[in-house]
């Protein structure tokens, strides 16, 4: 019996009461905990020492009252009143072994519910530039937002994956005179790279196919390209006026149409990498947003006139602003430069309006931890336009910290020294870079030991759960092996033979698997999810240590076999979700 099922009696109850005239208060949230001591019985509720304020009424009052009114349930043993008022549920024998049917008639739908309504989300979480190959930050916002879209799926949302490709502004115009001052290189010139420029080894492939697609149709000799130009940082000057000056040349060289042919080049090239690099890591989109395209239409313009015509843009110095303060921003915001161009927090707070005009009823974004100071101006830019703060939900995922061998990995990006998502994959495989992403709360900083992802034993925690199924797996090719048969229908009737400590711990487990689910999807924390799995599969070794499955007694045969295949069969689900695969042989 779930959580959501005691929840619904103690609703009913409130019901009840409320009809009767007995309750006379708005009902807040109902809590129900699993009890740390079982002689307490298996929940506990808080809800009439909540009820005792705003009722002037003893919690314990409150609660008789309440225990009077639960509807009799074939699944709860008995109900008691604890201290000054803890209601306490035991579960009857019905509500352990039930679980077990529950599972084998649901299988792979075990645990999925219809508690979001088909209400549609949509998330978006990666949307990494394309000016790089994906680095290991990078999958852990992958790795983190697909299970909380799988998630939050399973208990019944309809959810819209979507990347955001940020294919327009400065970002990708250095990429685009990176790639050609590269491709100038590779035609013979000397060329001292600017230090703001991105040197990856990935940048010189990209000029390299630029070539041998183009030959010399981009050439320009190197001391047009670098005469008069202000000063680059190794000189004393300042490296970002640098390179935005080595951008104006080379659209002032090659003109529009060849600039944007190796604009699109590289952005081309980086955009399928990143796109085949993602789908080999499991992770797929419904919607690669193109912020270029977005911004040719007038969904930016509407958006500055509907603020405008609240009177929330003024102007200053040339430049329009954003009233966000109105809204509890630390600082107004400007929404058009002097020079009339849209700043990136204009276009970014049209394309989230924008999300919501497609009929979504939330948005979550997933962004990096340096996004914080973000946040408050785009939740002051979605209450102006009448979108309730709370419709946008943000989740800041922090750093990944490298380790090998004791020792950390250094990375840069800028300079092109970073180990990419592939080659992180390449080392561990999907399986243990998907698990160990999401193994702490996205608000926590990882450290990511190469060394424990690759090991093979008990202190590797994807091993160690994969192990688990293997061995499920195992016992049922013995079974073949042995002659030996197995009915389930014969099992779930002999379920009540399960009752060694090791069974009925395992049977407990088994039992919160839809509460994990769903407190793991409705509070973003897929840790929850990879904890639980950890658990079950020590309840389900200790099991394995302790007693033989394929015994004589065929009624226990059957019944123990049942339960570990019920057991089986919750690994691979909560395995499916964190996009872990599980394997029969290990």
């Amino acid at each position: 019996m779930s959580k959501q099922q005691l929840e619904q009696l103690v609703q009913t109850a409130l019901t009840y009461l409320s009809q009767t005239g007995q309750l006379s208060c708005d009902v807040p949230r109902i809590q129900i905990e699993a009890t740390k001591d079982k002689q307490h019985g298996d929940f506990a509720c808080n809800i009439a020492l909540i009820l005792a304020k705003p009722l002037q009424c003893p919690p314990r009052d409150i609660a008789t009252r309440l225990v009077r009114a639960l509807p009799v349930s074939p699944y709860v043993d008995k109900v008691e009143i604890a201290g000054p008022g803890f209601i306490n549920f035991y579960l009857s024998s019905k509500a352990l072994y039930g679980v077990i049917s529950d599972i084998c008639v649901a299988g792979e739908k075990y645990g999925s519910s219809t508690r979001g309504q088909g209400k549609r989300i949509l998330i978006e979480y990666v949307s990494a530039n394309p000016t790089g190959p994906l680095h290991v930050g990078h999958g852990r916002h992958a790795a983190y937002g697909a299970v909380v879209a799988d998630l939050l799926e399973t208990v019944g949302y309809s959810v819209h994956r979507e990347y955001y490709v940020n294919d327009a502004g400065r970002q990708m115009d250095i990429l685009a005179a990176s790639t050609w001052l590269r491709y100038l290189v590779l035609c013979g010139e000397t060329v001292v790279f600017p230090a703001n420029a991105y040197k990856g080894e990935y940048v010189i492939d990209i000029a390299r196919r630029l070539k041998e697609e183009n030959n010399q149709k981009f050439y320009v000799i190197s001391d047009k390209v670098f005469r008069d130009l202000p000063l680059d940082e190794a000189a004393g000057g300042d490296k970002e006026i640098y390179i935005d000056a080595i951008i104006a040349r080379a659209k002032e060289l090659l003109g529009e149409i060849h600039y944007r042919a190796i604009f699109d080049k590289a952005l081309t090239s980086i955009l399928k990498d990143i796109h085949d690099d993602l789908a080999e890591f499991g992770v797929h989109y419904q919607t690669w947003f193109s912020e270029r395209q977005f911004v040719k239409t007038n969904v930016v313009d509407e958006n500055r006139k509907a603020l405008e015509a609240k009177g929330l843009v003024y102007e200053r110095e040339g430049a329009l602003w954003f009233r966000s303060t109105d809204f509890g921003d630390e600082k107004d915001r400007v929404l058009l430069r002097s020079n009339g161009q849209y700043t990136y927090f204009a276009n970014d707070l049209a394309y989230h309006i924008h999300k919501f005009e497609r009929g979504f009823d939330y948005a979550i974004d997933i962004f990096g931890a340096d996004h914080h100071g973000y946040v408050p101006r785009m939740k002051a830019g979605m209450q102006a336009r009448g979108i309730p703060s709370e419709q946008l939900t943000y989740l800041l995922v922090q750093f990944v910290t490298l380790y090998r061998h004791g020792q950390q990995v250094q990375m840069s990006t800028r300079s092109g020294s970073f180990v990419t998502l592939r080659e992180l994959r390449e080392e561990v495989g999907n399986d243990a870079a998907r698990f160990f992403y999401v193994m702490r709360k996205c608000e926590q900083h990882v450290d990511f030991d190469l060394d424990l992802a690759k090991a093979q034993s008990n202190e590797n925690p994807v091993y160690y759960i994969q192990y688990a199924h293997a061995r499920i797996c195992s016992v049922f090719h013995q079974l073949s092996e042995k002659a030996m048969n197995y009915e389930q229908t014969e099992g779930l009737q002999q379920l009540a033979r399960l009752v060694e400590p090791q069974e009925l711990k395992l049977l407990g487990t088994l039992g919160q698997y839809v509460d994990s689910i769903h407190s793991a999807a409705m509070q973003y924390e897929p840790h929850i999810l990879t904890n639980y799995l950890r658990e079950l599969a020590t309840d389900f070794h200790g099991y394995y240590n302790s007693h033989p499955f394929l015994v004589e007694d065929s009624a226990l045969r059957h019944a123990r076999l049942t339960l570990i295949l019920a057991t089986r069969q919750v690994l691979v689900n909560g395995l499916k979700l964190l996009g872990v695969s599980a394997p029969e042989r290990m």
